[in-house]
This record gives structure tokens, sequence and C-alpha cells, in this order.
């Protein structure tokens, strides 16, 4: 049957290059497998794995990609825990289609992956592997979905592709980010919202590394109908960079940029309304005609004339921001400072998406190891039979299939630094009883190992069980769970949240900085429960974000499914949002928001009360 499907696909391909095929013969599929058949020379019945480097050559080649992949990783870890439970593997690649960074998928679908060798190495260039998502965006510098059979070679048909190019801060191609499932359920629809989050992603990107690259310059964003563009200029408002999108949308050339023209000569705004601080500004162009509303952020030396506050308190801003105005993690927080530089292990108790990462990362970054490892293992991610070696390391030779210089594990390379373990509920019992023994000896027995390696590590662990109950019930080790709890803190769920409307607005404009939402999407998004916790919110409006027209999110735009066969809305945590919106828009005047709300002063001061609201 296979070899029929095999044969059916290749006549199907040679009768595309014959324009006699049943589909559109103008489309890019059809082009890229004619370019495969004649330009590459191809044959679509060959079987084979991709080319794939070595470890040397993979750091020969990502040595030029290194500060690319660095900016890039914190999008690339977030759209792969955004696709993850879809089957989705991502990469970046380098312009010649070498996959330079991957992240895979849980372990029953990471498999089918690393039995094909679609990981760090692999190559997919079209000239090599025909047409498929990654090298064909890069043969055409422009996104696309290539589904299935869609493939020039028979053999990847059981995969899907998305792929976004990525472009450098001179609009350079850079690279290009993919993500494939080999998931047969997901249907084409899907895969073109996943196509429409990738993309969004790619844009994220490609601002992350032109900032980077810019650290020292302005940087004004400017609005138009492909996307904003980025501008970076100097103080006496040169030009001296500016990305794809804003090249186009202004003209701009690399020979106009370096002749160091100046940015009136395009665009206008007041430019002492934005000289302390990120400000969003009305721009308009070279003749005086609106252009819309734009953003303008000052160089990084900038922002460090700006007075600070007493350096403990710098180093706690992230956990600040963090915590908000919830009263209980507030609290937390203020605890967590306490304890200060002290290597007290700390326990983050909370649902599934509430961010127990992002606080752990916080809490790294407001120590004294700072400057050293953050290294994280999802417990539950990894298969039983892998936790051993990834934590504890090995050896050369210890086993079979381990690599030949070894590995430090885990637990070593966060040596000096922080180990955080998610999901620890769900390590198993023996491996339990061999982090004890790290903990208590503060030393590692790689497998294998003839000695102990001497480690100083500060455990940060997070949770969504019940660690106290397992404990008592014997399915947790008690003595490592009193290990692990030095401090614990709790992570409220977003319904539970006091401050969940500030959360909301922060989050829409990170995530869907271009767009507005409308009243009714507004009281959609307040109304509704969050199962998912944080992380849907943000998928939720990244989407919508890309779904928007005319950059208004209507309430279609949100994609918010029931969530145990019931859309219940949370009316008080409504009630609750609309009164602390109510009171915030008034300035904290109870008299003139009861007015507002159409409530008598008795009957808003209960209710503050009762749903405990800081006026």
């Amino acid at each position: 049957m296979a070899s029929l499907s095999a044969s059916n696909h290749v006549a199907r391909v040679l009768s595309v290059a014959n324009h006699v095929a049943d589909v559109d013969a103008s489309s890019r599929i059809a082009n890229s497998w004619r370019r495969c058949l004649i330009s590459h020379k191809l044959d679509p019945a060959r079987q084979g794995p991709p080319q794939t480097l070595t470890e040397a050559e993979i750091r020969h080649v990502a040595e030029p990609m290194e500060e690319t992949i660095r900016l890039a990783t914190p999008e690339l870890d977030d759209l792969a825990r955004v696709l993850r439970d879809a089957g989705y593997c991502v990469n970046l690649a380098d312009a010649n289609a070498t996959m330079l960074f991957s992240r895979l998928p849980g372990e029953a679908d990471a498999k089918m992956f690393l039995d094909w060798k679609i990981y760090t190495g692999s190559n997919f260039a079209e000239t090599f592997e025909g047409t498929n998502g990654l090298g064909t965006a890069l043969a055409e510098q422009k996104p696309i979905l290539v589904h299935r059979d869609e493939h020039f070679r028979a053999q990847w048909h059981m995969f899907s592709c998305a792929v976004a190019p990525l472009f450098d801060q001179a609009g350079r191609l850079a690279g290009a980010i993919n993500i494939t499932s080999c998931r047969e359920d997901l249907e084409r629809t899907a895969h073109q919202l996943a196509l429409a989050v990738t993309m969004e992603a790619t844009r994220r990107m490609e601002g992350a590394i032109f900032r980077g690259h810019f650290r020292n310059a302005w940087i004004a964003t400017v609005p138009g109908d492909g996307g904003s563009g980025l501008i970076a200029y100097d103080d006496d408002r040169r030009i001296v960079g500016a990305c794809r999108s804003a090249r186009a949308l202004l003209g701009l050339t690399d020979g106009l940029i370096a002749s160091g023209i100046d940015l009136s000569r395009y665009i206008k705004f007041d430019h002492h309304a934005a000289r302390g601080a990120d400000e969003m500004v009305e721009l308009r162009r070279a003749d005086d005609s609106p252009l819309g509303r734009g953003h303008v952020a000052p160089p990084l030396r900038a922002k460090s004339h700006v007075p600070r506050r007493d350096a403990p308190a710098d180093r706690f801003d992230a956990l600040h921001r963090l915590a908000g105005r919830d009263p209980d993690l507030v609290k937390s927080v203020k605890r967590l400072r306490s304890i200060g530089d002290h290597n007290l292990p700390v326990l983050l108790h909370g649902e599934t998406g509430v961010g127990k990462d992002v606080f752990a990362r916080a809490i790294h970054a407001a120590s004294n190891r700072a400057r050293n490892n953050y290294v994280a293992l999802n417990c539950a991610a990894m298969p039983e039979s892998l936790i051993d070696a990834e934590l504890f390391g090995y050896e050369a030779g210890a086993f079979t299939g381990a690599r030949r210089e070894g590995s430090k594990g885990l637990i070593v390379q966060a040596d000096g630094g922080t180990l955080f373990l998610d999901e620890i509920g769900d390590m198993p019992i023996a491996l339990q009883t061999r982090l004890l023994r790290v903990l208590e000896n503060r030393e590692v027995w790689p497998l294998g190992a003839l000695k102990p390696v001497a480690v100083d590590i500060r455990l940060i662990s997070a949770t969504h069980r019940d660690l106290g109950r397992m404990a008592e019930e014997g399915a947790f080790r008690a003595d490592l769970y009193f290990r692990l709890r030095g401090m614990e803190v709790h992570l409220p769920a977003l319904r539970e949240r006091a401050d969940r409307a500030d959360i909301f607005r922060q989050i829409a404009r990170e995530e869907a900085p271009n767009c507005r939402l409308s009243d009714e999407a507004w009281a959609l998004l307040i109304a509704y429960s969050y199962p998912g916790n944080m992380r849907q919110l943000r998928h939720v409006l990244r989407l919508a974000g890309c779904t928007a027209e005319n950059g208004v999110i209507t309430d279609a735009d949100l994609d918010l499914p029931p969530f145990g066969g019931r859309a219940e809305p949370d009316l008080a945590a409504a009630e609750r949002a609309t009164i602390v919106e109510a009171l915030r828009k008034h300035g904290g005047r109870v008299t003139e928001a009861a007015r507002a709300l159409k409530l008598s002063r008795a009957t808003l001061y209960r209710k503050i009360k009762q749903l405990k609201i800081s006026v």
C-alpha cells in the first residue's frame, strides 16, 4: 500500500511538471515541484534521511548565529510551549535551511522526529529535500504551509510544516522559524492557525533582534499596512538602521542609511515628548499628513540615567511586576525579598499555565546567582528512562547510546546558579531518593562515574499537585517534600487574581500591540474563567491580534471554548473587574464611581468590602 501511494505521488508530481495535473498550475506548491524536477533534478520517490551535520560542524555553522539564537530563544521556547500539545516540533534554521535550534514535543511525538532525523543539525534545503516548509519558505523568502502530500518527497507525507522566514536588523534573510507536526488528526485549518501564530512570534523575534542590535539608539515604531516597522536613530536624529518592513514602507536603502540621512525626511513627531521613557506619539509624514500613532523608546544608556532606587530593590523589579496588585502575591514577594540571597529552596504551587517558570526565572534574576546558569527540567515531559541521565549526567560509555564524551547533567550545569524542577510531583520515587541525596550531600554521582562531583545550586521546584497530601499517602517522599519546601509560594489562578483587569490590559498590549479591544470583547474576556490561566490568555490575545480586522478585536476574534462541557461566566470576577475599572477611571473617588455604575454609594461600599477591593 505504501509503495502504491508513493507511486501515485510520483505520477502526480510528474503531471504537475507537464501542466496536466488537477491542481492550480500557478500555485506555489506546483511551482516548487517544477523547480525540484527541472532545476534541482530531484527524484520524488527517493528514500533516506536528510543530510545531518556532526556536532563540530553544527558549532561552526551556529557561531555566526549565536546572538540571533540568544535573542530569539525566549520566543522560541514560548512558541514550543504553545504548540507542544498539538505535537509540533519547533526549529530555528539558518538561511541555508540547517536546523540550529530545536524543541521537540512530548515523548510519543518526539520519537517520530528523532527516528526521521528532524532535529538540530539536519538540513532541509529545497535543493536537497525538495518541496518542504523550511526549504521552500527560504527559497521564496515568504511564509508557507506545506501540508502532508504537498511535500515533494513521498516519504515526508506524514508531516505538515508551517514556516516563516526570519529577517535580521538590516532586512537580510537570517533564517526561518519552522514548526512541524506528525499528527494525522490535525486539519489544514488548524495548521493555518498555527502558521499565523508562528508568523506573529517571528515578528516579535525580529523586533527583539533589531532592539538588541540597536540597543544604544533611539527606536521608533512606525505603523504600516503590512505591520509596524522599526527605525533606529541617534541623538542627532540621523537614521542608523531600519528593519525590512520600515525600509519597504519608507523607501529606505542601505546607501541612504549609511549616509546618515535625517529622520525628519520621512517622519516627524514631537521628540521632546519622548525623551525620558517609552512613549506613544502622533507621527506625521514629511509633508505633515498624519501617519498614525507610533511608539518611541529611548536607548538603554538613556534609560540608565533615570534615577534608580537602591540596588536590592532593582533586583526584585521583575517579581514586583509579576505580583502586580494582588495582595497575596505582593505579600509573597515581600517574603522573598526578606530571605534575600539565603540559599533557601522555594516551592511554587499553582495550576497549569499560571507562569511558574516565569516566576522562577524572576527569583533567579533577583538573587546573587543571576550571573550564573538557570537550568530548567520539566519532570512530567521527560520520559522516566531519561530523567536520571538528564539530571545526574553520565560518563562516556556508561550505557548503550550514550554520547562518546559523556554528559554533565543538568544539576552540574546549574552549579553556582539555579536548578528549576517543574512538575516535581511527577518525579519517580527512585529518582526522588537520588535527588534527596544530592540536596543533603551537595554532590552528584554521574552514571558510570568513579567519584562524585561537588555542586552548589539553589533549587526551585514547582507543581500543580498537593505534595503534602501525596507525602501523607506515600506517593511522594515526605523527607524530600520538606527539603523542597523551604518557602512555599502559591501562584493564584488567573480567575482568582485581584488585579485581573490590569493583567488583561498589560497582556493585550504585549500580544496585540496594534489592536484595541471592543467593549463586547472586553466583557467576554472578563467573564471567562480561563482554565489554562496566563498561558491561555496570551494565546487567545495573540491569535486575536492576528485575526482582528482594522485593528479592532471583537468578541468573534476571541477563541474561548467551553471547558468541562460548560461555558459558565465567572460573574463575581466580572463584577469585581467592572468596579475596579470604574474606580480606576475616577481616580478612586467612590461617589463618582457609584454614579457611573448607577449604584448607591452605600451599595458600592458594601460590594467593595465583599469583593476585597482596595480603594
